[in-house]
């Protein structure tokens, strides 16, 4: 099954796969299982004091308006602080996907889990082969050692569904294992339906498989979305931008979309200075520099992420 969402790419696959791997030359490494949750509630990481990071993970309201790290989840009474929308996984080439997980990793805590990324290559299924870069977010009493949660809309809820508050109503498939056929996440809001599509897409459908892990440095594309750097990480010289996710837009099953150039500043931004090359110019939420470096244009990518191009 084609990928539907093979987007332009900041820094070539071989330079990235180099960079990665001189990153990764001690990193911690095993072997271990994934499965798939999407429950709408404010993960584990996203609460001050779980480990030394930048931030908190980012989490947002109803209308995915971004929230502060102390406001209750949306899965306790009264709680209003709900999963970003945008943590949806997205496809950067044929080969490799980003996104975001729940993680148990053996001799390990949150102190070392939260906000750590993965590198994990599949071993099994119809996925075999391929790569994912995940930032653990979130943790759970119910994960087994060394085990991947991947958060995938439509992906089942789990112990937990925050989504019909979140959301006013969720068609999610079964508590467990979620919707059954692309076409089910149709039934989401439109808001997630590319990262449901992402399942069935670029993950081919995949059911649970295995893989080989190893901790790797964070790519900005994940960590402008999460909001969180662990500190032994900042200014990591691979915390590179690769590429920037989807939105339901993007839902055709085409191999790539054309990019869509946007004047700077008007999807948010407005801050002083110039970005460079490669780097955020736009988006939700975004203060930093609007006008891209000569030779590129501020180009559009979705709600929350424009590009120098």
């Amino acid at each position: 099954m084609v990928s539907f969402s093979k987007v332009n790419v900041a820094v070539p696959a071989a330079l990235f796969t180099l960079l990665l791997n001189a990153a990764s030359s001690n990193a911690a490494s095993g072997t271990g299982k994934t499965t798939r949750y999407w429950d709408c509630c404010k993960p584990s990481c996203a609460w001050t004091g779980k480990a030394s990071v930048s931030a908190p993970v980012k989490t947002c309201d109803k209308n995915q308006s971004a929230l502060g790290p102390d406001v209750k989840s949306g899965c306790d009474s009264g709680g209003s602080a709900y999963t970003c929308a945008s943590n949806q996984p997205w496809a950067v080439n044929s080969n490799l996907a980003y996104g975001f997980a729940a993680v148990n990793i053996a001799g390990g805590s949150e102190s070392s889990w939260c906000c750590q990324c993965y590198q994990l290559t599949f071993t099994s299924g119809p996925v075999s082969g391929k790569t994912m870069i995940v930032q653990a977010t979130n943790t759970g009493g119910d994960l087994g050692s060394n085990q991947f949660d991947l958060l995938i809309p439509g992906g089942g809820v789990g112990i937990y569904n925050g989504c019909p508050a979140q959301y006013g109503s969720w068609n999610g498939g079964a508590q467990y294992g979620g919707v059954s056929s692309r076409d089910q996440c149709a039934n989401l809001p439109s808001i997630v339906q590319a990262g449901c599509d992402f399942r069935f897409d670029w993950f081919a459908g995949a059911d649970n498989p295995s893989v080989n892990w190893q901790t790797v440095a964070c790519p900005t594309a994940i960590t402008n979305i999460s909001g969180c750097v662990r500190n032994d990480q900042q200014g990591n010289g691979n915390n590179i931008s690769v590429s920037s996710p989807p939105t339901s837009s993007t839902r055709a099953t085409s191999t790539a979309r054309a990019a869509t150039t946007t004047t700077a500043g008007s999807n948010g931004g407005g801050g002083g200075g110039t970005a460079q090359k490669w780097g955020q110019c736009g988006g939700q939420g975004w203060t930093g520099p609007t006008t891209c470096a000569a030779g590129s244009t501020c180009t559009f990518s979705n709600t929350w992420y424009s590009q120098c191009l």
